[in-house]
């Protein structure tokens, strides 16, 4: 065996398990043919698509094409409101979707609903299933990221379709590898990364995991064999001129804050608590400020992420709705798909009730009243509105007092660290990204050595 031929069994690679189609759905831009032929070729595949790339109709393409190909049914599970908003682009896109509340409602075919009506179905009975908005698998200990897990252990076809992961994130690709069968998320971790425990005063202060730095390379390439990460149609060698969107601008408003007595000067907050308490005091200054920027617009999303807040802000803004979490999915998805259609002028909500998975192109002002250390829940957000389909440039105003700027400033880094190391994790993908796509060769510069070496005669080789 050479040396060559060693490292190539040390290769990482995914033995397709689908199938090959000719023609897909005719509303597909070129790019979206491509991915979801690989797709359905792969069998059980993710597509980390940045928001407003057109998961929808590639997820909507791909259960056609798996439905006809088994003569069976397909499941897509969404967020809530997500499923009936999907159902109306699908009937665009001339694709039949039913909307379905449990088993007893499934059709031949393509068949949509709700994460939290999943304990009423017959999971066994489906040939494939698309899990839309899949960042719900982050949570890898968590109840429905295992009974997911369970349910489509032995289904032949999985698409998972969620935003670009952050290159931190690692939970959420090893638990998405691990629901599609590529690998577990322990035999991943134990590949690539490296466990970095940080201590401090004798104890674990954050276990956490390190991506090895000479596998760095490897793993990207393993991921694209599985997954298609792209943030542009450009990456993938396509034409991305009409993705190119308006332009986004995100207002801090900062409220001065006054000194505790004990200090001449503005502490920030640095602890949970201290933080929880600094946002209690500011309540009242941050929900009139918001109050004054919303009457001003047409229509507005106002996001917020205490109970408290949501109260006042409702009471406060005059012909809003407001979504709270123990509202029921019928009130939740009267009062979501009202924003979309525009009959709801002020929508009152929290990122991780309306966050995910909502098309709100009709809306290009938001406000912030507060903000949490979630960068993701940040983007998502702002993602509802600015998105491919977005005409108007989008303004986003955040709302925080100023002993507050600790979170702020912490939401700025982790927005440079995701910008950073996903572009970068894109870069090395997509090379590999146009291998699994077109049968692209890499391109390999070898090395012809033209003196022979010469070894010691004292080195014990």
């Amino acid at each position: 065996m050479t040396y060559e031929e060693f490292l190539k069994t040390k290769e990482y690679t995914i033995e397709p398990s689908g199938f090959t189609v000719e023609n897909l759905n005719e509303n597909l831009f070129d790019y979206q043919q491509a991915i979801t032929k690989w797709a359905l070729r792969i069998g059980k595949a993710a597509l980390f698509e940045d928001t407003g790339l057109g998961k929808t109709i590639q997820q909507l393409s791909w259960a056609d094409a798996v439905a006809k190909h088994t003569g069976g049914t397909v499941l897509i599970l969404a967020p809530l409101a997500v499923s009936k908003q999907t159902a109306q682009e699908a009937s665009k896109f001339g694709i039949t979707c039913n909307l379905a509340e449990g088993q007893e409602d499934i059709k031949p075919g393509i068949n949509i609903t709700n994460y939290e009506k999943i304990h009423k179905f017959d999971t066994d009975s489906f040939s494939g299933v698309v899990l839309d908005e899949s960042s719900i698998l982050k949570s890898y200990a968590g109840k429905t990221t295992k009974d997911l897990q369970e349910r489509f252990a032995y289904t032949p076809y999985k698409l998972c379709c969620t935003a670009t992961p952050s290159p931190n994130d690692y939970t959420e690709i090893g638990t998405t590898a691990e629901f599609l069968g590529v690998m577990p998320r322990s035999e991943m971790l134990a590949t690539f990364f490296i466990n970095d425990s940080i201590k401090k005063k004798g104890k674990n202060d954050r276990i956490g995991w390190r991506l090895k730095r000479h596998a760095e390379k490897e793993f990207f390439r393993w991921m694209a064999t599985w997954s298609m990460m792209i943030k542009s149609p450009a990456d993938l060698g396509y034409d991305g001129e009409k993705f190119v969107l308006p332009k986004l601008h995100v207002k801090a408003n900062i409220l001065k804050s006054e000194p505790d007595a004990e200090s001449l000067f503005v502490e920030y907050a640095e602890t949970l608590q201290e933080r929880r308490e600094a946002r209690k005091q500011s309540l009242d200054e941050r929900v009139e400020m918001a109050k004054n920027i919303a009457r001003t617009k047409e229509n507005c999303l106002i996001w917020c992420d205490y109970n408290n807040e949501s109260t006042a802000l409702h009471k406060a803004i005059r012909e809003s709705v407001e979504v709270k979490g123990p509202d029921t999915p019928e009130h939740k998805e009267k009062a979501m798909m009202g924003f979309a259609s525009g009959d709801v002028k002020y929508l009152v909500t929290k990122p991780s009730i309306c966050g995910f998975g909502m098309n709100w192109q009709n809306c290009h002002d938001m406000i912030f009243c507060g903000l949490s250390d979630s960068y993701e829940q940040f983007y998502q957000a702002i993602r509802r509105c600015y998105r491919f389909g977005q005409k108007h440039e989008v303004n986003v105003h955040v709302i925080i007092s100023e002993k507050e700027m600790n979170v702020l400033n912490n939401i700025k880094r982790k927005q440079a660290d995701h910008e950073r190391m996903s572009t970068e994790m894109v870069k090395v993908m997509s090379e590999s990204a146009k291998v699994e796509l077109f049968g692209q060769q890499r391109k390999n510069t070898d090395y012809i050595p033209e003196i022979a070496m010469e070894v010691p005669s004292w080195f014990p080789f």
